[in-house]
Order: structure tokens, then C-alpha cells, then sequence
């Protein structure tokens, strides 16, 4: 009997997050924007990822239970959800001295996600026509794009 079962990235990820915020550190991920489901500013995305401070103090309240991280943080002064997908995680480090770990990206399978409508529709053609609106949300085409690493601060 074969079962299958379910991914361990959310495990290590949250087990990594644990340790590095246990020792007093920063905890960084790095996120794919191409995984279908992540909700990022897209302003802030160089070269498909975009790098993220996790950290409790710099972003409002994190949830890392189910299959995707969400939480609330300011870019720019604004206000921001962000929605991670576990699949989208390729690293998850610590900011001062780097310790961590290298993830593999997982893109959903189609018949997780998406089921074929009549047109046919397949999961590709679903992401494509999701970060297109996505990108369209979230970047403001008169703001030039920022230099640099992207942080997260909380304001109280």
C-alpha cells in the first residue's frame, strides 16, 4: 500500500525559522515569484525572486501553518499582505553570518490547483494570467524600481 504523503519543505522551513530566531538572528527567505500563488511586491523582485526579512520584529503577524506563509509588512511606507507558498521557498538563511539551507522550488501540480475547464486550461497558462494581474496590483509603473536588498520593517 502506497501512501503518498506530503512535502516536508514546511517542516524545514519552519524548523529552520525556529532555530535561526532562537539564536537571535534575522531569518531571511529567498521566494520564486514564478510558483504559482505567491503574493509579493512585484516593485521589489530582482531576476524572478525577491528576498524576504521574516524576522517577528520586522513584519505584523506571520502564519506558517498550512501550505503557505502569509503575513503583513511596509515596502516603501505602504502597507503590504504577502502570501509564500512553501513551494516558492528556495533558501531560508540567517542575515548576519549566512547559516541556513538551499531548498528545491515545488510549482504545484496541476491537479492539486487547477482542474482542466472546457477551454483546457492548463496550470501554466493559470500562472501566467496570475502574475500578469498580480503585477498589475502591485506596482505602481511611476515609482522607479528601488536599488538594493529588500527589508521589512514593522511601524507601530
Amino acid at each position: 500500500m502506497s501512501t503518498r504523503m506530503t512535502s516536508t519543505k514546511p517542516y524545514i522551513v519552519r524548523a529552520f525559522y525556529d532555530w535561526i530566531s532562537d539564536n537571535q538572528l534575522t531569518p531571511y527567505i529567498v521566494v520564486d515569484v514564478s510558483v504559482y500563488g505567491v503574493m509579493v511586491p512585484m516593485a521589489f523582485v530582482n531576476d524572478g525572486q525577491v528576498v524576504l526579512n521574516i524576522s517577528s520584529s520586522a513584519v505584523g503577524a506571520i502564519s506558517m501553518v498550512g501550505e503557505q506563509i502569509e503575513f503583513s509588512a511596509r515596502f516603501g511606507g505602504k502597507l503590504e499582505n504577502l502570501v509564500v507558498p512553501y513551494g516558492a521557498i528556495a533558501a531560508i538563511y540567517a542575515k548576519e553570518n549566512g547559516a541556513g539551507t538551499n531548498l528545491a522550488i515545488e510549482h504545484p501540480e496541476e491537479s492539486d490547483e487547477v482542474s482542466e475547464d472546457k477551454a483546457g486550461a492548463t496550470l501554466s497558462s493559470v500562472t501566467s494570467t496570475k502574475s500578469d494581474s498580480s503585477e498589475k496590483e502591485s506596482v505602481d509603473t511611476n515609482k522607479p524600481k528601488k536599488k538594493g536588498k529588500p527589508s521589512l520593517k514593522v511601524i507601530k
